[in-house]
């Protein structure tokens, strides 16, 4: 018994100190891009895998641009459409996590997840489109990271360089070209809005954007001059 009990020691203290470095590794990582764009995420890892699964020499569309080469319209349309307290938080919206929670309750499945931009690029560059209790804890602890060590600015600016556009579509400046053929600091107003209410799902937006996503975007359109931006 004694033998036993020496080994679930050791096998616990093995586990915990995998989950901290672990931890110091996406930590190093957070503080890292803090100052240098990444030059990939894990969601650029899984479907780059997707793609080459079906095509071996198929590559991804992605390029960074600087803060001040993305059009103004399009920070205001991704702020309104996806976090409209963006610059309020600390990186957790509850109010809208508590609307969320209510809202699929009433429909009976997930048809809201009340995710900020912070909690989204988190997941972006760590972990995986996968729902899970233990990814949603990850996801939080990532979050306090970023929000910790980053500032508004850069979270956003990172986010529109990252975020998924479409299949094998990454950022704001691969989205624009792909799109409309313009570069990220020319995208107009309309432009922007189409664009932004595309993340939740742009892989299927890319192929049907029909009436009333189309919709959507006017609404959104609207509501992007009261957007405040860091």
């Amino acid at each position: 018994m004694t033998t036993l009990w020496r080994w679930t020691r050791r096998a616990l203290l093995a586990l915990v100190l995998a989950v901290v470095a672990y931890q110091l590794w996406l930590l190093g990582h957070v503080v890292w891009w803090k100052w240098m764009p990444p030059s990939g995420t894990s969601f650029m890892s899984l479907r780059l895998d997707e793609l080459n699964a079906k095509a071996p020499d198929a590559e991804l569309h992605y390029r960074w641009v600087p803060y001040d080469k993305i059009s103004v319209h399009l920070k205001r349309a991704v702020v309104a459409a996806e976090d409209d307290k963006f610059v309020d938080h600390e990186g957790f919206d509850w109010e809208g996590i508590q609307k969320a929670i209510e809202k699929n309750q009433k429909k009976g499945k997930t048809v809201a997840g009340g995710s900020t931009i912070s909690q989204q690029l988190a997941k972006n560059l760590f972990l995986s489109p996968t729902k899970s209790y233990f990814r949603k804890a990850e996801e939080a602890v990532i979050t306090v990271m970023i929000e910790a060590l980053w500032d508004k600015r850069r979270i956003l600016e990172v986010y529109l360089n990252v975020v998924e556009w479409g299949n094998g579509v990454f950022g704001c400046e691969a989205a624009a070209q792909r799109y409309y053929r313009v570069s990220a600091a020319q995208l107009t107003p309309p432009q922007a809005a189409r664009l932004a209410v595309m993340l939740p799902n742009p892989r299927k937006y890319e192929k049907s954007f029909g009436p009333r996503l189309a919709a959507h975007a006017a609404r959104i359109q609207g509501r992007m001059q009261n957007a405040e931006l860091p």
